[in-house]
């Protein structure tokens, strides 16, 4: 009796697994209030329109979004993480903004293992020797953007002076500059996280006479710091560096000409002609009233991906195994083109060289000028086990 109990158990237990849910629920935590809150705040816009190109579903199941703001607080994320999944039950997460954030929230996700969709923040731990089956990230690891923006002072310029935020995703962000960057360094001045008065860092960039200056303050820290950059003169002095966070569009819709000429990197640009992107950029801009950010596209390429993997699994997403074979296989079509993951479940993809202009109707816009790297690998893959 106790042999047939616990076959018939087993039994109901492989049903369940091997059925088309009825809904799909996506638990989305992001930073939607503070500095930082720009950021969230574009992730969910392009991950709302993404699901709204797909019918408000997923692999055509209705789904149920929940969406928490961490406040850009570590314990805030580790207890929203624990309400989506003990509570609400959810079959993926995404949205998180800050990698410290999803630290703090990564091991009751994995634990569970639920998929973990990244749209943003990308540890390289998570890249290398501890990449996990559970995480994706349709963005990037966090040093490869510096990485490219590396390569291109490399060639221009005899010593640097470096300002960032102090947080494990800003250090990973200096590492993968430096891997690129062999010149000298004039100094480096590292920020907190939410800072917003600059003039010590401008004051010993002034005193320090580098050649340039490369910095990494993502959202509103970044807005504050290129104001007071050109309050204090120092645009006539010394040029200044950033990656594709430094010179999203929405920063651009803030600063406007104080960025004109800018150069920095990014995997991908409004300006990209694929029918995807010109479809999200369009759509984007009606619904939103602004163009989007990168942070917007990454938004909207993970209801992208999820769309597909529950597609291609028609629905069964309680087949772990399956659905994450789904997911590597990124069956969907990309805002930057053509993609795919590496073994480690981040992208193998192509960083390209942008400079902020006017357009025709008055905006400052990113224009896409070159390529910087074609088919890059982040620099942990090989330490991957998957």
């Amino acid at each position: 009796m106790k042999k047939m109990l616990l076959c018939m158990a087993l039994a109901g237990m492989l049903s369940v697994s091997t059925q088309a849910a009825d809904k799909i629920k996506v638990g989305f935590i992001s930073t939607l209030s503070g500095p930082g809150g720009v950021l969230g705040t574009s992730i969910r816009d392009g991950f709302e329109l993404g699901l709204e190109a797909n019918g408000g579903k997923l692999g055509g199941l209705p789904v149920e979004l929940i969406i928490e703001d961490d406040q850009q607080k570590p314990d805030v994320a580790k207890q929203l993480a624990d309400k989506m999944i003990k509570r609400d039950k959810v079959d993926f997460m995404t949205g998180i903004v800050f990698q410290n954030i999803l630290q703090a929230a990564q091991n009751t996700v994995f634990g569970a293992k639920t998929y973990y969709v990244s749209a943003n923040t990308g540890p390289s731990d998570l890249a290398g020797a501890h990449c996990n089956p559970y995480f994706f990230a349709v963005s990037w690891v966090s040093d490869s953007y510096s990485e490219a923006t590396g390569k291109i002072m490399n060639d221009k310029f005899k010593k640097v002076f470096v300002v960032a935020v102090n947080y494990p995703g800003g250090l990973e962000v200096v590492d993968g500059f430096k891997r690129y960057y062999k010149g000298g360094y004039a100094g480096e001045a590292y920020t907190k996280i939410g800072q917003l008065d600059y003039a010590v860092e401008i004051s010993q960039v002034r005193a320090a006479k580098p050649d340039a200056v490369f910095f990494f303050l993502p959202g509103g820290m970044g807005v504050n710091f290129i104001k007071q950059w050109h309050q204090a003169g120092m645009s006539k002095e010394f040029p200044l560096f950033g990656t594709g966070w430094s010179f999203d569009q929405d920063t651009l819709a803030v600063v406007g000409e104080l960025a004109e000429s800018a150069l920095n990197a990014s995997h991908w640009n409004v300006d990209f002609d694929n029918p995807a992107n010109k479809k999200f950029v369009a759509d984007f801009e009606k619904k939103y009233k602004r163009l989007p950010s990168e942070f917007a596209a990454q938004g909207y390429d993970v209801a992208m991906l999820l769309n597909a993997a529950v597609r291609d699994v028609k629905g069964n997403i309680g087949d772990k195994a399956a659905l994450g074979a789904a997911l590597q296989a990124a069956r969907f079509e990309s805002v930057r083109g053509a993609f795919r993951f590496n073994k480690n479940h981040f992208p193998i993809q192509n960083y390209y060289l942008r400079q902020v202009i006017k357009d025709d109707k008055g905006r400052f816009v990113n224009k896409t000028i070159g390529t910087i790297f074609t088919d890059h690998q982040d620099a942990y893959v090989s330490a991957c086990p998957m």
